[in-house]
């Protein structure tokens, strides 16, 4: 079976790594990013950006026409770390936009190839903080809405021979991560020391765990949650 597979936010740090990791495992990957990749991209790259709903859903449309699509990531997120009392509405909606309503319109537009086939793989990319973290309040909201949307697609599909599954990072050394983690800030080592791995996680610990999902042989697997974080969401290695 030839398997091709759409991955959002693809150009940089998570989406980058399951994008080489799928390549490496014979899917032809199709990226949709706001960033051009800075390098040889493994596949077809659509620059376009996921807080634009026009132009990502014509965008899809365009590819859900050109391609009979397998294979679903649903990666691309956005955060703005604002305490409770100066949450941004406009970033809310943003923040909403970008993880969750981009998740929902690309589902909808590849899940009709997929049924037709009796086949299909969804993944989407949730995170380790919708058990909570101070300054999240729009981005835990908007990853558990991904969580929820997992379990609420895997029932609806399951008997499509679709699985929906998603895989939690914790603290993944990305742009994204960096920006608000500077390498060598005190915020930064508070995390490294509450992981019991005793290091930050990379792109590819993500990646790996997604090529499970993926696989045409886990399709008894589906609706689950994993949490690829080096154990942090079990508690803090100090207590260990």
């Amino acid at each position: 079976m030839d398997r091709i597979t759409l991955i959002t936010g693809a150009t940089r740090g998570i989406g980058l790594a399951c994008a080489q990791a799928l390549c490496a495992r014979g899917h032809r990957v199709v990226g949709l990013a706001r960033h051009p990749a800075r390098g040889e991209f493994p596949g077809e790259l659509v620059v376009v950006d996921a807080a634009d709903r026009a132009a990502t859903g014509a965008a899809v449309a365009d590819l859900a026409r050109r391609h009979a699509f397998n294979g679903l990531v649903n990666n691309v997120g956005m955060v703005t770390p604002q305490r409770l009392g100066t949450v941004d509405l406009d970033v809310y909606d943003r923040t909403f936009e970008v993880n969750t309503t981009t998740a929902l319109l690309c589902a909808q537009a590849l899940i009709p190839a997929m049924q037709s086939a009796r086949f299909g793989r969804i993944v989407n990319i949730a995170s380790e903080v919708v058990l909570g973290l101070t300054e999240r309040t729009a981005y835990a909201a908007a990853k558990a809405a991904v969580m929820s949307f997992t379990r609420t697609w895997a029932l609806e599909l399951a008997g499509d021979g679709i699985t929906v599954n998603s895989v939690a990072p914790g603290p993944v050394d990305t742009d994204l991560f960096a920006l608000n983690n500077p390498p060598g800030s005190a915020v930064r080592q508070k995390k490294v020391d509450r992981i019991p791995i005793g290091r930050i996680g990379r792109p590819e610990d993500i990646a790996n765990a997604l090529a499970f999902f993926m696989a045409a042989e886990t399709g008894f697997v589906t609706g689950q949650c994993l949490y690829v974080c080096g154990g942090s969401s079990l508690g803090s290695s100090s207590f260990l």
